[in-house]
């Protein structure tokens, strides 16, 4: 079926018109119609014949010999964070329920140029917060192998629309793993770029916000890589994003980047990672494949006082999130219809000093320059892209991993904080499945500033010498199915 074409298999066929854009439409709205309920990915679908006539415009443009882009005429959900011009931009949240920018963000536009048809939006947490994609607008969305149990989140909706071959690649966002850990429990795979590769553009603010960032998601590695082209490069409005330009070459010999690759594995951190039984055993399997193919594998000393980066994360995010709720609460009633969790990231920035973020920042920029020194030992980092198993939908977070209690609705991610405080590049790559119910489970690879390209070969070659275990499919729910491969 065209669904369950990778992007750059169809992007071939809709350029040699062995296919039109209105028959990848039909069938991308078809399989969205009949899957989609089971899972709620997507969310604000735009009509059938609008999205219809937009394809048959991209059909007359390339019978003319046009071509828009690498997505010419390939339906896309954005991610319900992004501002997208016509479409509602809720993030989840009620009191947004009828805003509909009139412009589009940095990410969109690129993406809309390079020929993609929005038909809608993916689902996301409630103003993009917490690692669970549920909110009082339009629900929760289920895990694509298990629609009892989390999608991860913020990206959730994107990662399970991938899964569930209801888009062919897909966008997300990530601040605390909202591209690695959905992707993880979804069996697909999520870059977080390197800081500024791709501008946030609009933000109120240019200078300090710099932590949370957009990226690609897809279920081929080469996909992920040829998004983030789509979507990368400097803007003027983001002063501090990258002046480099990104480039990517599929390479003719994948696995050849795991030969002497120096993997260094931080695991739990020598415990302090609270982590539920089978999660770093599905990762240790996934590098002893790096390892077959001739990677060095050695366990990594973190070298550092992980207790005093998580106090360092929780001053930025209460200075970034803390101005965003607040903004929100200005609003009618605004206060009942805002999560308990986004109100106590308001509460603490209250009590931020200055003072507090200005040493929060400098200890931000030791952590950065400790990293470049294990970067000096190993080429990339390993690290499980989640603490737990998928938990109940039902669920709002995880209130223990085994006898530790969790003291935030954000604890058990705390795993993903460590490229997002260095800005340094990582992809979250499916590792393997739960033994008993078979959840999916990811492992996350870290790479030095700048070497986005990098790792994506790295990732890529991974990739390679795991093609029968990535070609395993979850249950289509519509069908009643079995597991399938293919």
């Amino acid at each position: 079926m065209l669904t369950d074409l990778d992007a750059h298999a169809l992007s071939t066929l809709i350029h040699s018109r062995q296919v039109s854009c209105r028959e990848v439409m039909q069938a991308t709205l078809d399989r969205i119609h009949r899957v989609n309920p089971a899972f709620n990915a997507i969310v604000s679908l735009a009509p059938d014949d609008t999205l219809l006539a937009q394809a048959d415009a991209c059909d007359a443009d390339l019978a003319a010999g046009r071509s828009r882009g690498w997505l010419h005429g390939m339906p896309q959900a954005i991610k319900d964070i992004a501002q997208v011009a016509g479409f509602p931009t809720t993030q989840g949240s009620r009191l947004l329920a009828r805003h509909v920018p009139s412009s589009d963000g940095v990410l969109a536009a690129r993406m809309k140029a390079a020929g993609c048809i929005v038909v809608g939006r993916t689902n996301t947490p409630e103003l993009g917060l917490g690692s669970h994609t549920f909110n009082e607008l339009f629900g929760a969305t289920r895990n694509a192998w298990d629609p009892a149990v989390s999608a991860g989140g913020s990206s959730g909706g994107a990662a399970v629309a991938l899964a569930q071959r209801l888009l062919p690649v897909a966008d997300g966002s990530d601040f605390m793993g909202s591209l690695r850990n959905p992707a993880g429990w979804n069996h697909v795979f999520g870059l977080r770029p390197t800081q500024g590769r791709v501008p946030l553009v609009p933000r109120p603010d240019v200078w300090i916000d710099q932590l949370g960032t957009e990226g690609p998601m897809g279920r081929t590695v080469d996909d992920v890589a040829r998004l983030l082209a789509v979507q990368a490069g400097h803007d003027p409005r983001s002063p501090l994003s990258l002046q480099s330009t990104f480039r990517w070459e599929p390479p003719a010999d994948p696995a050849a980047a795991l030969r002497g690759l120096r993997v260094g594995w931080l695991g739990d951190l020598d415990g302090y990672l609270a982590t539920e039984p089978g999660v770093l055993e599905a990762c240790q399997e996934a590098l002893g494949h790096l390892a077959g193919a001739g990677a060095a594998v050695d366990a990594a000393p973190f070298g550092t006082d992980p207790a005093r980066l998580w106090d360092c994360w929780l001053a930025w995010r209460r200075a970034l999130v803390g101005p965003r709720i607040d903004a929100l609460l200005r609003l009618p009633d605004a206060r009942d219809a805002i999560k308990p969790e986004a109100l106590w990231e308001h509460e603490g920035s209250h009590a931020l000093l200055a003072a507090d973020l200005l040493r929060a920042s400098q200890q931000r920029t030791r952590f950065h320059h400790h990293l470049q020194g294990l970067f000096g030992r190993w080429d990339v980092l390993a690290l499980p892209v989640a603490q737990v198993w998928p938990f109940p939908v039902e669920q709002r977070w995880p209130q223990r991993i085994g006898g530790r209690a969790m003291d935030t609705y954000h604890r058990w991610m705390e795993c993903t904080i460590y490229a997002t405080l260095a800005g340094v590049p990582a992809i979250s790559v499916p590792a393997g499945f739960h033994p008993q119910h078979g959840w999916p489970m990811g492992i996350q690879l870290l790479a030095p500033h700048g070497a986005d390209a990098f790792l994506l070969g790295v990732a890529a070659g991974y990739e390679a010498v795991r093609k029968d275990f990535l070609a395993i499919r979850p249950r289509d729910i519509a069908q009643g199915a079995a597991p399938s491969r293919g």
